[in-house]
Parts: C-alpha cells; sequence; structure tokens
C-alpha cells in the first residue's frame, strides 16, 4: 500500500489546512528491571499460569528506587528522534501522554525536553490514562494541520508499577513500566492520519481510579473488560469509517496492550485475523499510554509493520477515555519538514 493512499482516500479538507500530518520513526525504552510472575504468583498464593491465563502476561519491566519516568520517557524520544534523522532544537512541540509524572508540579513534558535539549520546544503533558497515546497524536496532527508546528515528538509513558498493591490479584500482575515515541511531521496536506475519534464516559470513573491519599490503582476488572471491549469494538468501526476504508484494508490492528483475552475478544468481534492484531502484552503487560508505541516497535521488528502500511491505532483507558485513528505508516515525504536546511520557515518566525 502507498504511503499516500490515505490520503487519496481520505479528503481532510486540504482547502482549510495549512499542512497535512504522517507519523513514524518509533523509539522505546524500558526499564533494565525485568519481573517474572513467580515473584508476584507466590505473594498472591497463585501460580505463573493463573496469571496468564487471565492476563497473558509473562513478565513485566519495573523501574527501580529512585529511577525516573522522565529519563525513561527522554530515551524513547531520543531513539525516535535518531530514527527520523532529527535534532532535537528543530522539534516545535513535545507532547509526553502519562499519568504516572515523577512529581505532582512540574509535568514530565518540561523534563524531557530539557533532557532531550529540545529547547525551543513547547512541552506539554497529556493526561488521558491510557488512551493518552491516542489522544496525544490527535492533538499533535491538529497543531501540524493548523501551520503552528512542523515537527512534534509524541512520548507516551508511564511507571505504574509503584502505584500497584501487591496483594490486590485484580492489578498486581497487571501493569509495566515503559515509554515509546513516534515523530510526527508535516507533509503535503491533507497528510496520512486520519480524523481521530476520541471518546469519554466519567460516569464510570469509580471503576478505575487512585486517589491521592492511597496512591494505589483500584480496579473494577470484569466491568472494565466489558467496558473496554465494547468500546474497542465501536472505535475501531468509527474510526475506519472515518477514514473512508474497510476493514479489510487495516493492516495491522494495534491495540492498547491491557489484557490478552480484551485483545481476543475484540477480534473475534470484528471476525479479524489473528495475525493482524498485535499482541507483545506477554513481555511488558499493561504499560498504559506507553503500550501502542512499544507494541508498534514489536510490529516493526517482526517485519509486519512497514512504511506504507495502514494501522488502526485504538485504546481504552481510565475515565473512561477511549480513541481510535487510522494511518498509513511512514514519515516519507516529510523531508522538507524533517530537513529543512539551515532553518525552517516556522524556526525563523518563532526566533524573531
Amino acid at each position: 500500500m502507498s504511503a499516500g493512499a490515505l490520503a487519496t482516500r481520505n479528503p481532510l479538507g486540504s482547502a482549510h489546512t495549512i499542512a497535512g500530518a504522517a507519523v513514524g520513526a518509533v523509539g522505546t525504552a524500558v526499564p533494565e528491571r525485568v519481573v517474572e510472575n513467580t515473584p508476584i504468583a507466590d505473594r498472591l498464593g497463585v501460580d505463573d499460569r493463573w496469571i496468564v491465563s487471565r492476563t497473558g502476561i509473562r513478565q513485566r519491566h519495573a523501574l527501580r528506587s529512585g529511577e525516573r519516568l522522565s529519563r525513561l520517557a527522554a530515551q524513547a524520544g531520543r531513539a525516535a528522534l535518531e530514527r527520523a534523522e532529527l535534532d532535537p532544537a528543530d522539534i516545535d512541540l513535545l507532547l509526553v501522554a502519562t499519568t504516572s509524572k515523577d512529581e505532582l508540579t512540574p509535568d514530565a513534558a518540561p523534563q524531557v525536553a530539557a533532557e532531550l535539549g529540545a529547547r525551543r520546544a513547547g512541552a506539554i503533558d497529556v493526561g488521558a490514562a491510557c488512551t493518552g497515546f491516542i489522544s496525544a497524536l490527535a492533538l499533535a496532527r491538529g497543531q501540524i494541520e493548523a501551520g503552528t508546528a512542523e515537527r512534534v515528538l509524541v512520548v507516551g509513558a508511564d511507571a505504574l508499577v509503584r502505584y500497584l498493591d501487591p496483594d490486590d490479584k485484580r492489578t498486581a500482575a497487571l501493569f509495566g513500566d515503559g515509554a515509546g515515541a513516534v515523530v510526527v511531521a508535516a507533509v503535503e496536506p491533507p497528510g496520512r492520519i486520519s480524523n481521530p475519534v476520541l471518546r469519554a464516559d466519567g460516569a464510570q470513573a469509580e471503576l478505575i481510579y487512585a486517589t491521592h491519599d492511597e496512591r494505589k490503582i483500584r480496579m473494577q476488572g470484569h466491568e472494565t473488560f466489558q467496558n473496554a471491549v465494547q468500546r474497542l469494538t465501536e472505535v475501531t468501526g468509527q474510526a475506519v469509517s472515518l477514514a473512508e476504508t474497510e476493514i479489510e484494508d487495516i493492516d495491522l490492528f494495534v491495540y492498547h496492550q491491557a489484557n490478552r483475552r480484551i485483545l481476543s475478544a475484540v477480534g473475534e468481534r470484528l471476525g479479524l485475523p489473528e495475525e493482524r492484531v498485535v499482541d507483545c502484552i506477554e513481555r511488558y503487560g499493561n504499560t498504559s499510554a506507553a503500550s501502542i508505541p512499544l507494541a508498534l516497535a514489536e510490529a516493526e521488528a517482526a517485519g509486519t509493520l512497514v512504511d506504507g502500511s495502514r494501522l488502526l491505532l485504538a485504546a481504552f483507558g481510565a475515565g473512561f477515555t477511549w480513541g481510535g485513528v487510522v494511518v498509513d505508516w511512514g514519515l516519507d515525504g516529510a523531508e522538507e519538514s524533517l530537513h529543512p536546511g539551515d532553518r525552517s520557515s516556522l524556526n525563523r518566525a518563532m526566533d524573531d
């Protein structure tokens, strides 16, 4: 499939946009510490098979005491920028999707920007729980289409292991820490990121929450599972429809890696071929906002994600929040934005 196919089949109002947006160049980072199921299972009084059968997870990465999420996010961002052959100083905007920043304030994004040397970038945290990466990607697309940015670094990073109750069977084995990033860059309109679908239902917020006082994640697993399957199924159809494409034309379905049973249930409802649904949860656990870029990197390493691949990205998380978007993967055609010579016109205008 050509990189420009989405632009051809999904007119996005090019008469009203300065540029289109493309996404590619994924980079990731995970903590060195790996936690297998055995110590968790022993504490909970179960065995490894009990955890795998309910979640699909065999191991997860976790930050050690004193290690910082912002450092992990910066490592992922640096890897993505290197893949795009892009200097951090040329980034116009840095978006960090997270719900587990290191301090109450400041936010993670300005610290990540400083770590990277992205000296002239705006820096914003995006809080939408596990849907944060989709939300940040939608914001990046909007900024590029509005002409206020040419190059945006989108990072999804979370470290939720520190907020787990090790005696809670519903969550103790579920989450892992990690970070992933992509570059979003200007291309000729209408671009290769379709209109995103973003939704929320705050009336069910009590089903996944963590209070300031307790600082532990609490979740009603069965109800959350049912909602996740329903909403991911719905948003898949909605996003595909907005992109004026068909389910059969999607090369890969990259869902938030929350639970293998959720992935299987959504795939069954939609009749998706198993080989087209990315599943890497067994190695990472639920990494919240980081899970989609981590899944993208896994698909690329496996050879199933290549430039021009048409992807459905979708996530569901606490809030409830959920969202989805169709993209044609790759930064082909973004060379002028990525490598604008000494200074881009936007850079000069902002510095004057």
